[in-house]
């Protein structure tokens, strides 16, 4: 078996907020915290990709999910370096070829649905056709026990809010939970995770705040991940995304209740 090498990552995380001073409606004066917002722009050998608007938390994940995600690279031992410099605001990725060249894959861009991320590059949605995720058993009390467990997380959100999060989990343990501005930034990030530790998503559940859309399924059935669950709603092509991969597609999935829009037979519900 051929050693994967992982690339050498800068450590450059912000912190999530920033104290201001607010009035409420009363007119008294309160301190509150705000998002941070910062725009990272993310290079390949010297060629400029994408510029992403995002919290900061974690920006080498978020670079490596990305390029993962959108179908810039097959194996992490592709890349050599990921340096985050937030002085010049942006990422510079180091290939082990150095030479590396986007132009096809950057000549088709696609709109999405997306907040604080909206282009898809390449053709994902042919891709998909030969995706088929491993079916995963889920039981209705495992739900509710994740659910439960996630009232302890968005941290972000609680203090501050104007951020989505998503959360990767093994049964009802949450096994990484990211907060951003944006859900497809906090997917992204849990990819980067995924890649950078090589997480199998066989056994996984993917849980997001936001929409369950076309986009969201895609990187989801990309990761390998059979469960999708959101405390959100699902557009159509999301459905039609999930039902052509075999993604287990439930939505509005808060306190007790869920809806399953796709995969009800993985479904172990009480008796």
């Amino acid at each position: 078996m051929t050693k994967v090498t992982k690339p050498e990552i800068s450590n450059a995380g912000l912190g999530f907020s920033k104290s201001v001073i607010g009035f409420d409606e009363t007119g008294k004066q309160r301190q509150l915290e705000l998002v941070g917002e910062r725009a990272l722009t993310l290079y390949v050998d010297k060629q400029e990709i994408v510029t992403l608007m995002t919290m900061g938390t974690h920006p080498e994940l978020l670079t490596l999910g990305y390029l993962k995600n959108q179908g810039f690279f097959d194996s992490i031992d592709e890349i050599k370096i990921v340096q985050v410099d937030w002085e010049t605001e942006a990422v510079a990725v180091v290939t082990k070829k150095q030479t590396s060249d986007f132009s096809k894959q950057m000549e088709q861009r696609t709109v999405t649905t997306g907040c604080g991320q909206g282009t898809v590059f390449g053709r994902l949605m042919d891709k998909l056709k030969d995706i088929k995720v491993p079916e995963l058993v889920i039981k209705q009390e495992t739900i509710y026990g994740l659910l439960d467990s996630l009232r302890s997380h968005n941290e972000v959100y609680k203090k501050a809010g104007a951020v989505h999060g998503c959360a990767l989990c093994t049964g009802s343990k949450i096994d990484f939970f990211v907060e951003d501005v944006g859900r497809h930034n906090a997917v992204d990030s849990i990819a980067g995770y995924m890649w950078l530790n090589n997480i199998s998503g066989d056994d996984k559940t993917f849980y997001t705040t936001g929409r369950l859309t076309s986009e969201m399924v895609i990187k989801v059935s990309q990761m390998g991940i059979p469960i999708l669950l959101s405390r959100s709603g699902a557009t159509q092509m999301g459905l039609d995304m999930a039902k052509q991969s075999g993604v287990t597609l439930i939505s509005r999935a808060k306190g007790k209740h869920f809806m399953v829009l796709n995969g009800v037979e993985n479904i172990e519900f009480d008796s």
